[in-house]
């Protein structure tokens, strides 16, 4: 069997932020110069959206330069932030830090709080009226490349094959996409971009990415519980002050407010459930009685890139670019990636068309992180580069304090003349078990707190059964030989969807994939202490089905 081929000037791999911007970009200079430029777009969820998880509180800034006229075309950006809160959270009482005393970029005055899911499916929109072909339930699954190495496109994943490898009916061979350029901005830890990491050498000279792993929840809460435009972040409780993270809660429209919790994943106890942390984060008496008589609508959770300037690998290479959180951009402190990622989208554009423009094709882009280091992206990550890495030297407190105390001086106009390094890898945090205490999490109350599996119901999350496990095990003597007799097994705990189980009696024991239940958190593939899980797209269009996240 032949694959079908079908050729683009562009390819762009994920159909997030940064996509649907460079997408957009990218026609709007083909406009003005009156040149025509096929642009493709795959989407491995089943439709623009689906697999969009954020928080989250959007600065505007990437879409007005984007899109100026983005009111008046609809875009689903109402919802004004009109109050802001910091707290610190003991496990019973709570402090509030006033707003004065807070560095001026956390301030959110202008922001809004939104569904990235619905900001993207209108991103899509108006890509596809400007001639965008987008194909959602399509997976980027291996990289092309042409005779002198640069990579020429990619396939796509091969639909119809049995969890034995077996070809089902209606089988189908994933497709060729070849172009000029391809952009690849599949999001955290892609799988695609671990291939152009390694075949590329992309990190030779970055620190090791770091990761959190962020969790959120839509509740209908009563009106008396609800006010439009309010956020409230917190530090503490019940994380202790050696593991990194926090809250967020966001009231968006019509009673309904986002919960979400954040566990940085360099962790050291292997008995700590980032799921179950979020759990008891609900139960605080600050938080619990907005959660009285009140329905959980919708549950995700997803990994974030946090590694900021330190971490950035090279951007570029034979053939294209990483954009977006293929790159890692995210600014920690202000819990923001989105107008990074758009605007990177953007960069990228420029490089991309000035190199179309010139009949190039297949070299390096080596305008496009010039160009991003001269943007306000720059100035935005090095301002807060040394919290994430002061956290997880000095603790909580003691990080928290220095890292507002450089986000105050990048206010005044003032930066340390140092770059605090991240160290090592957020998979090789983990501290035996004979040398931590055992953490007692208390059984849900399913009122406030829930099981995971009840939990995932709520993503909508959907694989086609009989398919090959996307989950694949280097060595599979490891999860047991290793992980369970060192660690415990810790993968029961971090993965958000149940995914992991040991099960048999003692001496006989395996490790069980529930794959179906993969919500493409990819939080396996980062915190796994041997980095024996390989996360891979399944089948096209599986995974969650995330609805206003």
């Amino acid at each position: 069997m032949q694959r079908d081929v079908m050729n683009y000037d562009v390819l762009i791999v994920g159909a997030g932020p940064a996509g649907l911007s460079a997408a957009i970009k990218l026609k709007q200079l083909a406009l003005e110069a009156g040149k025509e430029i096929s642009i493709c777009i795959l989407e491995k969820g089943s439709e623009v959206g689906a697999h969009i998880l954020s928080g989250a509180v959007i600065d505007p800034i990437a879409l007005n330069e984007l899109i100026p006229d983005w009111k008046s075309l609809g875009a689903p950006l109402s919802n004004q932030v009109t109050e802001d809160h910091f707290l610190v959270l003991g496990e019973k009482k709570s402090w509030h830090i006033p707003e004065f005393l807070m560095p001026p970029l956390m301030s959110n005055q202008g922001n809004y709080i939104i569904s990235l899911g619905n900001l993207c499916r209108w991103l899509g929109e108006q890509a596809e009226a400007l001639g965008v072909e987008i194909y959602p339930g399509f997976s980027g699954f291996d990289l092309l490349y042409d005779d002198n190495g640069a990579v020429k496109g990619i396939v796509t994943g091969d639909m119809g094959l049995a969890r034995d490898g077996s070809e089902k009916s209606g089988f189908a061979l994933g497709m060729e996409l070849h172009a000029n350029y391809t952009l690849i901005a599949e999001g955290t830890r892609g799988s695609l971009t671990r291939k152009l990491e390694s075949r590329f050498d992309l990190r030779a000279n970055a620190e090791p990415q770091k990761y959190g792993l962020g969790f959120k929840e839509l509740w209908q809460v009563s009106p008396e519980h609800h006010k439009t435009g309010r956020i409230i972040h917190s530090q503490g409780w019940p994380l202790d002050a050696t593991t990194g993270g926090g809250s967020f809660i966001y009231h968006l429209e019509d009673n309904v407010v986002a919960v979400g919790f954040v566990v940085h994943l360099n962790y050291e106890n292997p008995y700590l459930s980032p799921f179950e942390e979020f759990q008891r984060f609900k139960t605080h008496p600050k938080i619990a009685p907005m959660l009285e008589n009140a329905k959980r609508l919708s549950y995700g959770a997803r990994t974030i890139n946090e590694g900021g300037l330190q971490s950035l690998p090279k951007l570029t290479f034979p053939g294209g670019v990483l954009i977006g959180c293929s790159a890692g951009l995210v600014n920690v402190p202000r819990i923001k990636g989105s107008h990074n990622a758009m605007k990177s989208g953007m960069l990228a554009a420029e490089s991309v068309f000035e190199a179309i423009s010139a009949n190039r094709s297949h070299d390096e882009l080596v305008s496009y992180p010039e160009k991003l280091r001269a943007s306000w992206i720059w100035q935005d990550l090095d301002k807060v580069r040394n919290v994430k890495p002061a956290l997880s030297k000095f603790g909580n407190i003691f990080g928290s304090v220095y890292g507002g105390f450089e986000m105050w001086l990048g206010s005044l106009g003032l930066r340390t003349p140092w770059t605090i390094k991240h160290g090592k890898a957020d998979n090789e945090s983990l501290k035996p078990i004979t040398s931590v205490e055992k953490i007692a999490y208390p059984k849900p109350d399913n009122k406030i707190t829930f099981d995971r599996l009840s939990s995932i119901y709520l993503s909508n999350v959907q694989h086609e059964e009989d398919q090959p496990c996307h989950l694949r095990l280097k060595d599979g003597s490891v999860p047991v030989r290793i992980n369970l007799a060192l660690y415990d097994a810790p993968e029961q705990r971090y993965c958000p969807a149940g995914v992991y189980e040991i099960i048999g009696a003692a001496g006989e024991e395996h490790l069980q994939i529930n794959a179906p239940n993969c919500i493409h958190c990819k939080a396996c593939d980062i915190k796994d202490p041997t980095q024996n899980i390989v996360w891979q797209p399944p089948e096209g269009g599986g995974g969650p089905n995330y609805i206003n996240m």
